[in-house]
């Protein structure tokens, strides 16, 4: 007696930029034989395309490259490709404004040299934007469950299980985002952000030295912060400093930078400096 089938997964029409084609739909496949499907081992990047320009570009590929480099991936195809292939796909899919990810992948073992595997896809920016960054202010937890960014904590791996479950923790709690603190009370980053505390000594944010994710957004809002003459510093946090902090916000490349109104039951008074550093990210060059 031979079960009954599963019904088939009718999958998305959306155009991906695989290889250095436009496929869509069924035609969007990754081998089983390449290491970024079998066991993981990808890099992407995430980015934000305003009116048909990806924003911070440069500064995404450069740290896209450097973890390749130090991670042993075969070299990714160039940034001029790679840019060539975004246009290619946003034109495609009719798109100016979107939230664009570009993956590489270690690529099958054994070939001489190693082939990485690349991908581009592309959404509708309108729908990758938290309802509180369309409000103006987003709401946050502290995530539960204790977490440790571990030795690839700085590299945007596509390993990203421990982060995909505090979101889900987020979307359980009905907020935008997930603040993830370790097993001794340390406020790290978001699940999705890196996360900024503001009070009498001025704008704080968790050490890169801790193995956090080393956001491009985060690095603008810090050079944005010594242009306006805004005092900012990075220091070890705890999480319990939230509700001791006049307000707070996340910084993000397709969300930006967003205030938060709230964390757990904590109200905060304040969104002062996270909107003006929001319109200065706004109105600022790569």
């Amino acid at each position: 007696m031979t079960s009954p089938r599963a019904p088939r997964v009718r999958l998305p029409e959306r155009a991906l930029w695989i290889d250095g084609s436009i496929v869509r739909g069924e035609a969007a496949v990754l081998s089983l034989f390449d290491r970024g499907a079998r066991d993981g081992e990808g890099l992407f990047e995430t980015l934000r395309v305003n009116a048909g320009v990806p924003h911070l570009w440069e500064r995404h590929l450069e740290r896209l490259v450097l973890s390749a480099a130090e991670l042993g991936f075969p070299v990714p195809a160039s940034p001029s490709r790679l840019r060539e292939g975004l246009d290619a796909l946003l034109a495609a899919s009719s798109l100016k404004d979107a939230a664009a990810r570009l993956t590489v992948t270690r690529g099958v073992p054994g070939g001489r040299p190693t082939r990485a595997g690349v991908w581009i896809d592309a959404e509708p920016l309108s729908g990758r934007l938290w309802s509180g960054t369309r409000a103006g202010g987003a709401s946050a937890i502290l995530s539960m469950t204790p977490f440790e960014p571990g030795p690839l904590g700085r590299h945007k791996t596509t390993s990203r299980l421990a982060y995909a479950l505090a979101s889900e923790e987020a979307r359980a709690a009905r907020v935008d985002e997930a603040l993830l603190v370790s097993a001794a009370g340390e406020l790290l980053e978001g699940a999705n952000s890196n996360v900024f505390l503001v009070g009498d000594d001025g704008i704080e944010t968790p050490p890169l030295a801790r193995g956090i994710l080393p956001g491009i957004a985060r690095a603008r809002t810090l050079a944005l912060a010594a242009e306006l003459g805004l005092p900012a510093r990075e220091r070890t946090l705890a999480a319990a400093d939230v509700e001791r902090a006049r307000e707070a916000f996340v910084t993000n490349s397709v969300q930006e930078i967003v205030p938060l109104t709230r964390v757990g039951a904590h109200v905060f008074g304040s969104r002062a400096v996270g909107e003006r550093l929001r319109e200065a990210f706004r109105t600022s060059a790569d």
